[in-house]
């Protein structure tokens, strides 16, 4: 069995792959601020995600220059590059000052368009056709058309989840968030996680129907990460029995299940989460410290026998 990567998808339609370059743009979260909440979602520490040079206190600029050339020390052959806005909610402000942040990472000559990781309660009609007009090349001067990639964080098909991760938005919400975006021409990516609480196998595996109807181009998908410090430590410290914690074994068994359920022309960016051990709960079952590159190598063996 085969499927589509998300590198596939940009080779296909660029003619290249596209190395991410992540961006701090000091933005926050309508779960944060008090607009919905002040506790953040449970499982929440975005400090664990990115890279040591992206930090809100410097320019994108200088963030993408540090960015390409920590890249092209991992990665020799990569010299094509798109600014991935990550961390908390990357539309969660006023619509100029998103044009000024967005506008300064598409004037980097090496930067082919914007990846922008948010909420999906935290876009509109006017953040929507803006991003539009970006990927339609009515923005830039010479009329270029760059890459827009919206990445909506749904985590659950369960409203019951999200409540209890303390989201702050139900899954209608994401729905209405893709459908908008979707109707704009707009790549889009969803991102969920693997083993909240309260979720059985089945009803994980059962996401891939729910999400099989969504018109996303492509999934991300997360097991859940136990950092330290977040409430869900604490919860998952006294309510073991109400988490599926997946062994290695587990985890790549299911993944080949839900990739035989799940639509085929769907795009897959990721597999699994990986963040730097220090981040991580002693509670974690530690082969969530496994390298990214190693489990994708130990699934497609699998896949190969589908």
């Amino acid at each position: 069995m085969e499927y589509n990567s998300f590198v596939k998808f940009f080779k296909e339609k660029y003619g290249a792959r596209l190395q991410k370059v992540v961006i701090d743009a000091g933005f926050s979260c309508p779960n944060r601020d008090g607009q919905i909440s002040t506790g953040g979602c449970t499982f929440c520490d975005n400090s664990a995600f990115h890279p040591n040079y992206s930090t809100s206190d410097r320019s994108i600029f200088w963030q993408i220059e540090e960015g390409i050339k920590f890249h092209k020390v991992r990665y020799h052959k990569y010299q094509r590059y798109i600014a991935y806005f990550q961390p908390y909610s990357n539309t969660y402000a006023p619509l100029e000052k998103l044009k000024n942040l967005y506008q300064e990472a598409l004037s980097h000559p090496a930067i082919e368009g914007i990846v922008i990781g948010t909420r999906p309660d935290c876009v509109n009609d006017e953040i929507l056709d803006y991003l539009q007009s970006i990927s339609e090349g009515r923005v830039i001067s010479n009329g270029e058309r760059k890459i827009v990639v919206v990445e909506y964080g749904i985590e659950s098909c369960y409203d019951r989840t999200l409540k209890r991760v303390n989201r702050g938005h139900d899954f209608s919400c994401a729905v209405k968030a893709i459908e908008a975006t979707a109707k704009r021409g707009l790549i889009q990516c969803g991102h969920f996680i693997f083993g909240l609480p309260g979720e059985s196998i089945q009803q994980m595996l059962d996401e891939a129907d729910i999400i099989n109807k969504l018109p996303l181009t492509a999934v991300k998908f997360h097991q859940l990460q136990i950092f330290k410090g977040t409430k869900i430590e604490k919860e998952y410290a006294e309510k073991k029995e109400d988490f599926y914690q997946f062994t290695l074994e587990e985890y790549l068994n299911f993944m080949v299940l839900f990739l035989q359920k799940l639509r085929p022309d769907l795009y897959i960016d990721r597999f699994a989460g990986e963040v730097p051990p220090r981040f991580l709960s002693p509670l974690q079952p530690t082969w969530g410290l496994i390298r990214y590159q190693e489990l994708v190598r130990m699934l497609e063996q699998k896949l190969k026998n589908i």
